[in-house]
């Protein structure tokens, strides 16, 4: 079976022979890792990680939450 290098679509055969599947050469590989390590590519997952995080409450707000229920809220 061949694919295309996702790179440079150049056919590859998808076998043990083709080391660096299913990349042409190890140029192509590299080059796709270092999108990767950019953050020129990711998977997407749904909503926006960082503007949920923001709506999370500080420390400081946590303790002052947890200090209004008393020394019985963890037995």
């Amino acid at each position: 079976m061949n694919v295309a290098c996702p790179m440079c679509k150049k056919e590859v055969e998808w076998s043990s022979a083709s080391v660096f599947r299913p990349f042409c050469s190890k140029q192509c590989q590299l080059i796709d890792l270092g999108e990767w390590a950019n953050e020129e590519k990711a998977i997407p997952s749904g909503g926006n990680k960082d503007q949920e995080t923001i709506a999370l409450p500080d420390i400081e707000d946590i303790e002052a939450m947890l200090a209004e229920k008393g020394d019985d809220f963890f037995q």
